[in-house]
């Protein structure tokens, strides 16, 4: 057994999860706590809760939270710190970005009932039958990467404009019946309820929605697509550009998508990989660098339709536009691979156990992809792929260009 006779972190700080009756509902030790404090820290309506206690430092959450933190945090001393939350600190709170941002040993949390529990009761739904999808400072579009047929979806909403945004893109979506709930207020003595479906919420949305709630959704509809690699090629707006649908699942299948990975989407096109890899894990991230300004624009409507707007553009030319981006875990190079330096730039930005994939159509590029093999290793492979088209009153086989797709774990 080690003992770690490191120092702790400061300041320390205990997160404190406070259900919607607020002072009311904390028991006696949480309220002791609260009082023996020398600093608080919270949202204004959870400071705007707690009784007057002379001499105690309180202060508001900063905005933009992430940016304000650092400043706040090295302003507190060495006097014992809580921060207030509400609900479970780590359901999308600020439990995670306080553990962010100083570590575990220095964040302590004690959570009160979250709402996603309280939300999957009221709707009878098991946690392992529903998603939970946090919107709270995020593009309400996020929602669309999570619909299909009979999903359960927990939307934890930014506020009382929400549940408006989302009916329009499930409407948009052909998700018209998609059943809507808002459970407003949850666990407190003003609890309500609003239901309807999205087509009728458009119609005549009601006069007034609680800023507090989780709204559920239920699709009843069989649009949609599941989030394993392999859209349909007409799921993307393109000019032809695209990485189609079985070079794509090829490419996926080595690129291998992990939870919080990167992607550098290199000579975009449509943007179908970058989209593909960030639709695998809802914390996977990715830029796409595209020197077409129009397709760089098609990149960014094709990234929100599918559900996934935080994917980034970056309108330039590699190996230039490289410079400054995220470091990646995996990289995909759809075109201009033999622009001198982009396979190079690519291959030094990855760390160990980065991967690689590289497609090229031409001649020129197959040269090069077959003398990065030579020196480096992994897999090299053809591509020949054929689908069924009409010759005359009878069906034959269309082949499509032949690609070489060399791939690398380094």
């Amino acid at each position: 057994m080690t003992v770690d006779k490191r120092p702790p972190l400061q300041p320390r700080i205990t997160v404190l999860g406070v259900g919607a009756e607020g002072w009311d509902g904390l028991p006696e030790p949480a309220r002791r706590l609260l009082s023996d404090a020398d600093t608080v820290l919270g949202g204004h309506r959870h400071l705007a809760m707690l009784p007057d206690r002379p001499g105690q430092r309180r202060e508001p959450w900063p905005s933009p939270l992430r940016e304000g933190l650092p400043d706040l945090l090295s302003s507190l001393g060495d006097g014992t710190v809580v921060a207030l939350a509400s609900g479970d600190p780590f359901v999308s709170g600020i439990g995670t970005t306080l553990v962010d941002l100083l570590g575990a040993d220095a964040v302590r949390v004690e959570p009160a009932v979250s709402s996603v529990a309280l939300a999957r009761a009221r709707m009878n739904w098991p946690a392992e039958r529903c998603t939970v999808v946090s919107l709270v400072g995020r593009d309400p579009r996020s929602v669309l990467r999570h619909l299909g047929p009979d999903r359960r979806l927990l939307v934890l909403s930014s506020g009382p404009q929400t549940p408006g945004q989302v009916a329009a893109l499930l409407t948009g979506a052909d998700h018209p019946a998609c059943r809507m709930t808002v459970l407003a207020d949850l666990g407190s003595t003003a609890e309500s309820r609003l239901e309807g479906t999205a087509d009728t919420w458009c119609a005549t949305p009601p006069a007034e929605v609680p800023a507090l709630h989780v709204l559920a959704l239920e699709t009843v509809d069989t649009a949609g697509y599941g989030l394993f690699p392999g859209l349909p090629d007409d799921a993307f707006e393109h000019d032809g550009q695209l990485t189609k649908r079985d070079l794509r699942v090829s490419a996926l299948a080595r690129l291998a998508p992990s939870p919080g990975e990167h992607l550098w989407d290199v000579g975009a096109g449509a943007g179908s990989v970058g989209v593909e890899w960030m639709r695998a894990h809802s914390s996977c991230t990715a830029t796409a660098v595209e020197s077409g300004a129009e397709r760089a624009e098609r990149i960014g409507r094709n990234a929100g339709m599918l559900g996934v707007p935080g994917l980034e553009v970056v309108h330039g030319r590699a190996p230039q536009a490289l410079d400054g981006l995220p470091t990646p875990d995996a990289i995909f190079i759809g075109g201009g691979a033999t622009r001198p330096g982009v396979l190079e730039a690519c291959l030094d930005a990855l760390r160990p156990g980065g991967r690689i994939v590289v497609h090229g159509v031409t001649l020129e590029t197959e040269h090069l992809l077959a003398d990065a093999y030579r020196e480096h290793g992994g897999e090299l492979t053809r591509i020949a792929v054929e689908t069924t088209a009409p010759i005359g009153t009878f069906t034959g086989w269309s082949p499509a260009r032949t690609v070489t797709q060399w791939s690398l774990v380094l």
